[in-house]
């Protein structure tokens, strides 16, 4: 994955770097912490994930906020150096059958 590769290359370089994990939604204090992040390390990555695993019955999923774009836009004015936004699928990968791994 490219933002792996970045990173990678960062911390190679011995560069530091600040995460910032959201669950999209960003407000002023999500960007509060990119700014601080800034002042103490070399570069800044903001994460954007809506993790369904936190949400209960009866809890609506569908209807928590999401805007990558405004989102997106926001960090860069903040000077966010790496977006990442996996989708669900990706974080949240179906369970493999038991026997099928690398041990099964």
């Amino acid at each position: 994955m490219i933002a792996d590769l970045r990173v990678r290359a960062w911390r190679g370089g011995g560069q530091r770097i600040a995460l910032v994990p959201t669950m999209r939604a960003l407000q002023d204090g999500h960007l509060s912490l990119v700014t601080l992040g800034r002042a103490n390390a070399d570069r800044v990555v903001a994460t954007l994930f809506v993790n369904p695993t936190q949400f209960g019955a009866g809890e609506d999923l569908a209807a928590y906020p999401r805007s990558e774009a405004r989102d997106a836009a926001l960090l860069e004015g903040v000077g966010c150096s790496l977006l990442f936004a996996p989708p669900v699928d990706e974080m949240c990968p179906p369970a493999s059958p038991p026997g099928s791994g690398p041990r099964g």
